[in-house]
């Protein structure tokens, strides 16, 4: 797997129902132990809510759990995870909270709510792409410099650390596929003198 969507950042939007109002959360996570202390945390926050169904994907491991938390079995839980798996996300975590307004939605208007509300989570989120990264490091004087740095920008190149000591050493990550022919133009452009090193590898936002 060289790319995955997940969510950018914790957040969080709501509606109303019938006077039920309902609460989506979403929340990167990596591991079990995440999810669970996430979930853990919103139960926390809402303990007085009637309920909070949740359902989470793991990358590693390809880990699925949801729970309907009281409701109806097959209405909140399985249509929460299947937001998930619709929108390909994984390493996220979805909390839908509901406050009972006393009026019953039946067993469809349960499943568009809960669908609803993983939905607004997610898109509240902000869905993003993952892409497996090469971690590089280009060596050069201070009179190569200026060169540099608009060629990664120019190549998709994202430069994370830039360390001035008697050189300068520019640390950048860019896709894999895009590796060599952005070495290959750090090379031309100083004439030979700087061959960028690669350090290793990891997932980025692209």
């Amino acid at each position: 797997m060289n790319e995955y969507k997940t969510v950018h950042k914790e957040a969080y939007n709501e509606f109303t129902e019938k006077r039920s109002r309902f609460i989506g959360y979403a929340c990167p996570v990596k591991t079990v132990d995440e999810a669970n202390a996430f979930i853990s945390r919103i139960k926390q926050k809402h303990w007085d809510a009637k309920h909070n169904v949740y359902a989470y994907i793991l990358k590693d491991g390809g880990i699925k759990r949801y729970s309907d938390d009281g409701e109806p079995q097959g209405t909140a839980g399985i249509p929460v995870l299947d937001v998930l798996e619709k929108s390909q996300t994984v390493d996220v975590c979805v909390v839908v909270t509901r406050y009972f307004g006393g009026i019953l939605l039946g067993g469809g208007g349960l499943v568009r709510a809960y669908s609803h509300g993983a939905k607004i989570a997610l898109d509240a989120g902000e869905i993003i792409t993952m892409s497996l990264c090469s971690e590089m490091k280009a060596e050069c004087d201070y009179t190569l410099y200026g060169k540099i740095t608009p060629i990664i920008a120019a190549n998709g190149g994202k430069i994370t650390d830039t360390q001035f000591t008697d050189k300068v050493e520019v640390y950048y990550t860019i896709v894999g596929k895009t590796e060599e022919k952005l070495s290959s133009a750090i090379f031309e452009a100083t004439n030979g003198k700087v061959m960028p090193q690669r350090l290793g590898e990891k997932f980025s936002a692209v």
